[in-house]
């Protein structure tokens, strides 16, 4: 089949993305070349559907991918696809087909069963998967926006909000006992749910800051994929949902949930007036320590405020590494950071910080009769700490991002290590007081 005039398709990406690409057929190969608006109707009604190709297929170097059809033509799709979406392709987890069939300027042209080479071999298509993304890609197209608008695809977040919660819980249970099922599981929606709340918040106040950001660009309403009304309805039921949460738990701990929302919504200004955002932030989303404490005492104790400053300057640590991935664009636009801030001495703030975190929850462990497995995990922590300060690479912002995320596995250590300690308590404190009989009936 040979082609004598020029012939574009429209490349549509997946519907949750606002972009368009042409697909043009040139020189006797496929071009992909983009286009943000086109305002040819007839183009419109040529359309072809397409869906997205994978980053893993779509790396920096240029790759091929072919198209099976009556005559084989190659296809270009190399990194000039998206130039500017590197974060679109990051988040991309599966290859889905292209399928073209349309009949343009009297010509035919037909293609099926795409499949992309990789060093010169097909790729399958990846099956069904559960994790968040691929869930995300099985969910319905109009769901699809309003799930990545409260982040489902990258669930770090809600683990950073949670893990200090499990260490209120686990610190404020009884001595030789386990911490609540019912707690943990409560305050795991209510991360849930009150991150996505501060993530709808925070894409509110900044849409006009993150179409400018390399990141950013392409959150759902920073795109005009969703209005500033579907987002406050999103917001409304994610709130609701939390409020029912909270309502569990005592008045007084509704009382101080309900005083965390001024917090919530007003974080995201912090940037614009203050190069400390990331301490607004940690306040705010170390709220659940306090929270949990309360929901089990029914008030704040003495032992909740050094852990509560421990988790806030843990947050203040590893939000720092991650706000170096955006330092540059922050700077053209005008927004402030504490990775503005502290520029080339950033890794002797974060060693100040980790050294602070560590002492807290050192002083944290002695105020609650902590045993040794605790002092273990904090020994564990304040390595985690060190490799990170030392290995971590602020200039690149991919390495920024892994170390972040490396903190996931961190809470869940420290939370496991502050169940040991708690039921190693009863043990020892039988033990003592089986001295203490002894010496009575000595003397």
């Amino acid at each position: 089949m040979i082609l004598r005039k020029p012939v574009t398709h429209l490349l549509q990406l997946d519907p949750s993305f606002s972009r368009h690409l042409a697909l043009a057929f040139t020189n006797g190969s496929w071009h992909f070349n983009s286009q943000t608006k086109i305002s040819d109707n007839r183009f419109y009604k040529r359309q072809s559907k397409f869906i997205y190709l994978n980053q893993d297929f779509l790396p920096q170097s240029k790759k091929l991918c072919s198209l099976s059809q009556m005559d084989k033509v190659n296809m270009n799709c190399g990194s000039k696809i998206l130039p500017t979406d590197n974060v679109y392709w990051r988040h991309a987890h599966s290859f889905h087909s292209v399928t073209v069939s349309s009949n343009v300027l009297g010509e035919n042209v037909s293609a099926s069963n795409s499949q992309c080479l990789k060093n010169g071999s097909f790729v399958p298509r990846r099956s069904a998967s559960f994790s968040p993304q691929g869930i995300l890609e099985a969910s319905p197209p109009a769901l699809q926006p309003y799930m990545r608008l409260i982040r489902f695809d990258k669930p770090i977040g809600t683990w950073l909000l949670y893990w200090p919660c499990t260490w209120s819980i686990a610190l404020a249970s009884a001595p030789g006992t386990l911490p609540s099922l019912w707690l943990l599981a409560l305050f795991g929606a209510g991360a849930f749910f009150m991150r996505g709340a501060g993530c709808i918040i925070n894409d509110m106040w900044d849409k006009d800051i993150d179409r400018k950001v390399e990141r950013t660009k392409l959150r759902p309403m920073a795109s005009g994929e969703l209005s500033q009304f579907q987002g406050l309805v999103c917001l409304a039921g994610m709130l609701s949902l939390s409020l029912g949460i909270l309502v569990q738990l005592n008045w007084y701990s509704v009382v101080l949930g309900a005083a965390s929302m001024g917090l919530v919504i007003t974080y995201p200004l912090a940037k614009r007036i203050t190069f400390w955002p990331q301490a607004f932030l940690g306040v705010t989303l170390n709220w659940g320590v306090l929270l949990a404490w309360s929901g089990i005492h029914g008030c704040l104790q003495t032992p909740v405020i050094p852990l509560y400053l421990a988790c806030v300057l843990y947050t203040m640590f590893y939000d720092t590494v991650y706000s170096h991935q955006d330092k540059y664009d922050d700077m053209l636009i005008g927004v402030k950071s504490t990775a503005l801030k502290f520029g080339d001495n950033t890794k002797v703030w974060l060693t100040g910080f980790g050294t602070a975190m560590v002492s807290l929850l050192v002083l944290t462990g002695k105020m609650c009769d902590q045993t040794w497995p605790y002092y273990t995990t904090v020994s564990l922590t304040t390595a985690h700490i060190a490799h990170q300060l030392y290995t971590v690479d602020l200039n690149n912002p991919d390495d920024c991002a892994s170390k972040f995320r490396s903190n996931t596995q961190l809470g869940f250590v420290m939370f496991l290590g502050i169940v040991l300690g708690n039921l190693l308590k009863k043990e020892e404190k039988s033990s003592d007081k089986s001295v203490e009989q002894e010496k009575t009936v000595t003397h």
